[in-house]
């Protein structure tokens, strides 16, 4: 069973966490000014790259292991835990033998099955928490998969970081936050603590207080900001770095929801809706019935008049008329789209398996012949 961050090394009823720090450990000064100035703005943990995967070479690859001894003086001066990424079994040994307190997997390295259970082997026996972060592109199973082999060496400290997606759309986001992933992640292990790195998000300060709030009301335990004692000088990702006096402007921003409702006659009112959702779902699903049964009605016709199942320009014109319909109730384009495309992927293979079953009667036939 996993344990709650507040059994391992987080105050019990202090949510939401907040771990904060430099993109990289520069010099012993930059970590110690930047880790008191963290501690002061009311963070619980220091983060700090030590070893930098970047994505080209001859940018700032961090200060290597010789930077462990940095953060750990500045945990020690400031009384919060460390962590550090870690890449490889090798980076798992050193951060331990410098006493880090946590460790965390980017998201280059749990895109890698090899390098995940690489570093889960090293960890067998050894009791410290580990946060993985999201794989680089939207995939849930390898996010999942690498959580799982970190639980099969036997850790039962275990959060998951949401540091958003990789995408060649244009976007007001570095990474694409796409929260039905991290949502489902928490639906399929609700067990395992989630955390919001916004930074990585959002890729500059404009964004942080938004994406830092909407992760909180969705119920997520903590926050990962990255922050430097000056980041117009930072050797990496300065345009996402706060001030530590910037990042307690941002904390004391937050508003932090109840879970629940806490009075029975709200409660009783919000169950009220809650019914009334039901009923509309409930008919949505028996509509959606219907409208696949008449689909794979279409699916027979077509077969019989020797018509391909896609057709493009009735694609078209159901996207622009119920985009239309939609935004005239008040619906998102993004949401109709999104919507229609996988009411249209689903009725492609309503008629898929239609026109396989028709195309199934003369071959069983022909084996009785």
């Amino acid at each position: 069973m996993q344990l709650s961050p507040d059994q391992w090394g987080f105050p019990a009823n202090d949510k939401p966490w907040i771990i904060s720090g430099p993109c990289g450990a520069e010099s012993a000064e930059q970590v110690m000014a930047t880790a008191l100035g963290v501690k002061a703005s009311g963070a619980h943990a220091i983060r700090a790259g030590i070893w930098k995967p970047r994505t080209r070479p001859g940018s700032f690859e961090g200060m290597g292991e010789q930077a462990l001894a940095w953060l750990r003086e500045a945990g020690d001066a400031s009384g919060l835990p460390v962590m550090v990424e870690v890449a490889s079994a090798k980076h798992v040994e050193a951060a331990l033998k410098n006493n880090i307190n946590f460790i965390w997997l980017g998201a280059r390295t749990t895109v890698n099955p090899f390098l995940v259970q690489e570093i889960a082997d090293s960890l067998s026996g050894v009791d410290v928490p580990v946060f993985i972060k999201n794989p680089v592109n939207p995939d849930l199973a390898l996010w999942i998969g690498a959580i799982e082999r970190i639980e099969r060496s036997g850790t039962n400290k275990i959060a998951a970081i949401h540091r958003g997606f990789s995408s060649y759309e244009n976007s007001v986001y570095r990474n694409k936050p796409n929260w039905e992933i991290p949502i489902e992640l928490k639906r399929k292990m609700p067990s395992i603590a989630m955390f919001c790195d916004p930074s990585h998000i959002c890729g500059s300060p404009q964004l942080l207080g938004s994406v830092s709030q909407l992760a909180l009301d969705l119920q997520f335990d903590g926050l990962m900001i990255e922050s430097h004692c000056n980041p117009s000088e930072a050797l990496s990702d300065k345009n996402q770095q706060l001030t530590p006096a910037e990042l307690k402007v941002l904390i004391d921003s937050l508003n932090i929801r109840k879970a629940e409702f806490d009075c029975p006659v709200e409660l009783s009112r919000l169950q009220d809706l809650r019914d009334v959702i039901d009923e509309i779902d409930f008919d949505l699903l028996n509509k959606m019935a219907e409208r696949m049964n008449i689909a794979r009605k279409i699916g027979q016709y077509k077969f019989l008049n020797n018509v391909a199942i896609y057709q493009s320009q009735r694609w078209a014109e159901i996207i622009e008329s119920r985009t239309a319909v939609g935004e005239d109730k008040g619906l998102s384009p993004e949401f109709i789209l999104k919507l229609y495309n996988m009411i249209h992927e689903e009725s492609i293979l309503q008629q898929t398996s239609q026109v396989k079953s028709e195309e199934e009667v003369p071959l069983k036939n022909l084996t009785k012949e």
